[in-house]
């Protein structure tokens, strides 16, 4: 999981750089071209060798000594089960707080940073293409990272590592605008929160199987990444209306990074609760 987290992200932010070159000088309109030369390609991976379960290639599951023999298809269609799942996920306080916190990862990861990242170095007379090339920087730990935190995430308290990624990126969001964004501390700063921009995924995947289960985990997961996407548009809109209101982004970084000590304090309250006892 901390592979495939780290690869989504890594292949978002390491894009941007040559997307910045092609739209300086050509059109931005070209800038989309690597992309969708990319998910293209990576639609032909997926229909060629993608499968549903280890079992399809007759191996045990990762860390797993048995094959897994998977439960039958369900006949259900599949938009109702999707929303009997989350209708039966909802009843539960595990659901709300895991949506609540990957909600805070959305505004806090893709939402401030992927979005207003390059503007507000703009604001600091710093220029795209260098922008872009700290973001790719970030691209590159977020890959270490992420995998880091996969491995991690199978051997420490999910909860515990949960508390301490928000708790440190909310350290890193709120010094960001106080730094002197001179390359050697924006290049510290790419370091440090590349490493935790998308680190909260194997973590909050794991708990979500725990709580739900194999067979429901993976479709209650959909719904928590939906709240993410949700916090990546709500951070990408209220950023841009708070830079336009105040002049500057530093109110929207202050306030990404107290959401990021309210979703730590948040997963504690989870680790506490009777549903994991």
């Amino acid at each position: 999981m901390g592979l495939l987290a780290s690869s989504f992200a890594a292949g978002q932010l390491t894009f941007v750089p040559l997307m910045a070159w092609l739209t300086t000088i050509y059109d931005w309109r070209i800038a989309v071209l690597p992309v969708l030369l990319g998910a293209g390609f990576s639609i032909l991976l997926f229909i060629l060798f993608g499968k549903n379960w280890p079992s399809d290639l007759n191996i045990p599951p990762y860390g797993g000594q048995r094959n897994f023999t998977p439960p039958p298809l369900s006949k259900q269609n599949a938009f109702f089960l999707s929303i009997s799942a989350v209708v039966t996920a909802s009843k539960q306080t595990t659901f709300w707080i895991l949506a609540l916190t990957f909600f805070i990862c959305g505004v806090t990861s893709t939402g401030i940073i992927g979005q207003h990242f390059i503007p507000f170095c703009a604001d600091n007379n710093i220029g795209i293409v260098v922008a872009s090339s700290y973001l790719a920087l970030m691209g590159v730990f977020n890959f270490i990272g992420t995998m880091g935190s996969g491995w991690l995430s199978d051997r420490y308290d999910n909860f515990k590592l949960l508390a301490i990624y928000y708790g440190l990126r909310g350290i890193s969001l709120i010094n960001l605008p106080y730094s002197n964004l001179d390359v050697y501390a924006l290049t510290l700063w790419a370091i440090f929160f590349g490493l935790d921009f998308i680190a909260t995924v194997p973590p909050t995947v794991r708990l979500t199987g725990k709580f739900f289960g194999t067979v429901n985990g993976p479709i209650i997961f959909g719904w928590i990444f939906a709240a993410h996407q949700l916090g990546n548009a709500f951070a990408a809109y209220g950023a841009g209306v708070i830079r336009d209101s105040a002049l500057t982004y530093l109110p929207a970084f202050l306030t990404a990074g107290l959401f990021c000590f309210v979703a730590s304090t948040l997963i504690l309250f989870l680790r506490n609760q009777k549903s994991y006892q």
